[in-house]
Order: structure tokens, then C-alpha cells, then sequence
């Protein structure tokens, strides 16, 4: 059946939706009730502005760090490559720019381990375990990067505006040991590999040194001529050279392949010097048997040892030297290069809160209670509206709660 009221046309029965308002309608309602929402607003405002100054205020301190740019990393590029292996430190995923790399650093474990051991940061923020604690620092702490600028920022929320200063500040320290023991960037690995070169020389020689004191006290040989001492020197210069050919082979073949024509020329020389070497060595002496080119082979049987001894004391002075000039050269660049990541702006002590904000909170919860009470008064006069226009409607709704309800 349609029901039309009598300021309403007359629609047809097949086109009849039910009971309609109206724009002009709707709008009279709520000026009716103007009152009852300006005055739910205002006193919801209130409130929330009470619950606003009472919650507890919150304050941010920023560092910002800056990750070195494109022209530091022309060569370290490989470096970077080769860092694939940190997949389990930083998450698995390999970062596309020096910056992404420098932001996964700062969230890794490494460094969220040590600052929440130097601030006891399962106590301040009330959890039992570390893996909870790492769900819940990015609520606290977020690393962001600029994609523009390169610049890296280091945000901390907290209560007490020096400890968020003091914790965002020392992420830059804890990335610097990080950084110092990956050894990121080129200059950085070769320091790390001739450093430990030259510890393994060091050890050697101690051992070279305590075998050419037993080997003088077993055979009672104190010192060689001239002619020994001079081949002696010689055949350890040139293992000295050898290894020092080695040793720069396993620095380039990180970043080379066996068809870079540097790792084609070390590979040449290095065959060369061991041939000579092997011959040096060998006990068959020169073509044109000059007594300089005479081998260590030919040397008196009751020597042998103590030559042999004397031999690898010798070389390994020798290697000892050549790493340390290595090892040197390496430290140079490597402070040639500059910090791997720099502190621009240090965080200060914030003097102003950040959140909660009292006028955002005011005008959301007023905006809600606005639109909240206004629908409230619309849907009470739509009902009775529609009672006073469908009476029959009105009762079988009526009818429907009726049957709805648990008690009777």
C-alpha cells in the first residue's frame, strides 16, 4: 500500500520506496535541536580538553646523522656488496642506497641490544623480554631517512625530555663500534685484513724466533759467512715479495674477477717469483755457476737446520715489515675517508612537548559529539515522523521488538 503524506506527491505503487524526507526537511530537524548538540559539543569538548592536560606529556629529541655520499662510495661499492652477509643482522633485506643501508644498521639488533643493556630498557618500559622489547621500541623510537638530503633522523619519545635527548644521541656511538667491526667501506676492509695479517706475522715470528734458539743450542752453530747470510737474505726477500703478491690478490679478488688485468698481472708475477724461488732453493745450482747464485741446497749438511731456521727468522721479519707497511698505509685511507657516518645536529633537551595535543584532541572528540548528536536528533525525529505518517509501520516495528525481547 502507498502512503503519501499530503505535502508529498503521489507516486506510483511499483515505484514506491517507503517513507522519504527530504533535504529541506532533514535541515529543520537539526535546527530544531541545535541546542541539544551545540550543548553535547560543547560539554564533550570540555572533557576532552580535561583529559588532554591530565594525560601524561610526552617529549620528542631528534639527532640527525648524515651517511656518506656517493662520492665516498664510488670505492667501497664492493664493500657494499659484499655486506649480503648482514641478512640475518638486518633483517634479510639488502638496502638499494648507502642511507637505507645506515637506517637498517641503526634498527639492527646489534645496536637496539646495546642501548637497551646501557638504559635498561626492558625496566623503563615495563617488559619482561627482549623480543618483546623489540616490538615495542618503534613506539618510541623511529629512524627515518631523507631521500633527497641523505640526512638520517634519529627520533625518541619519551617522558623525560634528557633521557630522550641522551637515547637518541647515543645511537650514533653504538653504529660507530658496529661500523668499526664490519669495516664498510673499501679502505676499511683492507685495514681489517692486513690487521689480522699482521697479527698472524707477529705470532710466526715469535715462533721462528724460539726454533732458531733451539736449533743454535742443539747444533751449537752460532752464525753463517757472509756468502750464507747473503742467500739467506735473498730467498727471504723474494718469499717476502711472494707473500706480499698474495696477500694484495685477496683484497682485489673481492671486487675482481680472474679477468681483471691486475689480477692477471699478480698472477703472472707471482708464477715468476716462485720459479725463481724454486730455484734459489733447489739443490742444483746455477747454469753458469757463479758463487753468488750458489743454493741454499749447497750449504754444508751440518748447517742445514740452523740455515733453514735462520730462514724463516728472516722472512718473517721481512713479511713483519711489509705489513706494517701495508697495515699503515691501510689506517691512512682509511682516515682519509672520514667517519663513516657523521652527527650533524646533535639531540638537545626538548622544552616543549609533542604530543598529547590538547586542541587536536578537543576538535576531533568535539567533531565526533558534533556529528554523533546531530544524527541523534535526525534518527529521533525520523521516528516520529514515521509513526505519525505510518501508523501501521510503527506497529509491526513495535511488534518486531516485541518479539525480540527476552522477557515479556
Amino acid at each position: 500500500m502507498n502512503h503519501a503524506s499530503p505535502d508529498m506527491p503521489h507516486l506510483p505503487d511499483d515505484e514506491d520506496d517507503g517513507p522519504s524526507i527530504d533535504l529541506t526537511e532533514a535541515l529543520t530537524w537539526i535546527g530544531d535541536g541545535k541546542k541539544l548538540i551545540a550543548g553535547v559539543t560543547l560539554a564533550v569538548a570540555v572533557v576532552a580538553a580535561g583529559v588532554g592536560l591530565l594525560l601524561p606529556k610526552t617529549f620528542t629529541a631528534r639527532a640527525t646523522l648524515l651517511a656518506p655520499g656517493s662520492q665516498q662510495q664510488g670505492g667501497s661499492a664492493a664493500a657494499l656488496a659484499a655486506l649480503g652477509s648482514l641478512g640475518g643482522l638486518v633483517g634479510g633485506a639488502a638496502a638499494k642506497t648507502p642511507d637505507e643501508l645506515y637506517v637498517a644498521l641503526l634498527k639492527s639488533d646489534s645496536v637496539q641490544r646495546a642501548l637497551a643493556d646501557r638504559f635498561d630498557l626492558k625496566t623503563r618500559y615495563d617488559v619482561k623480554t627482549y623480543e618483546v622489547l623489540r616490538k615495542e621500541l618503534p613506539k618510541y623510537i623511529r629512524v627515518s631517512s631523507d631521500k633527497k638530503s641523505g640526512l638520517i633522523s634519529v627520533e625518541v619519545d619519551d617522558e623525560e625530555p634528557k633521557f630522550a635527548a641522551d637515547l637518541a644521541n647515543a645511537h650514533a656511538g653504538e653504529i660507530t663500534k658496529v661500523l668499526g667491526r664490519l669495516a664498510v667501506s673499501e679502505a676499511q676492509l683492507r685495514r681489517v685484513f692486513f690487521e689480522g695479517q699482521l697479527n698472524e706475522t707477529k705470532e710466526n715470528l715469535i715462533k721462528a724466533e724460539q726454533n732458531l734458539r733451539t736449533v743454535q743450542e742443539k747444533s751449537g752453530v752460532i752464525v753463517l759467512d757472509k756468502q750464507a747470510e747473503a742467500l739467506i737474505a735473498g730467498a727471504a726477500q723474494l718469499r717476502a715479495l711472494i707473500a706480499e703478491r698474495e696477500v694484495q690478490l685477496k683484497v682485489l679478488r673481492t671486487s675482481a674477477t680472474e679477468q681483471n688485468p691486475d689480477v692477471i698481472r699478480l698472477n703472472s708475477e707471482l708464477r715468476a717469483m716462485r720459479v725463481e724461488l724454486a730455484r734459489m732453493e733447489s739443490r742444483q745450482g746455477g747454469s753458469d755457476g757463479s758463487a753468488v747464485d750458489i743454493p741454499v741446497g749447497k750449504l754444508p749438511e751440518a748447517g742445514i737446520e740452523y740455515v733453514r731456521a735462520r730462514r724463516e727468522l728472516k722472512l718473517q721479519e721481512t713479511l713483519l715489515e711489509t705489513m706494517i707497511r701495508q697495515y699503515e698505509a691501510a689506517k691512512l685511507d682509511e682516515a682519509k675517508e672520514g667517519p663513516a657516518l657523521q652527527q650533524v645536529d646533535i639531540a638537545q633537551v626538548p622544552d616543549r612537548k609533542s604530543k598529547p595535543s590538547v586542541t587536536l584532541i578537543v576538535l576531533a572528540a568535539g567533531a565526533l559529539a558534533f556529528l554523533l548528536s546531530t544524527a541523534w536528533v535526525v534518527a529521533r525525529r525520523y521516528r516520529a515522523w514515521s509513526r505519525e505518517q505510518f501508523p501501521e509501520d510503527a506497529e509491526a516495528r513495535a511488534a518486531l521488538a516485541r518479539a525480540w525481547r527476552w522477557r515479556t
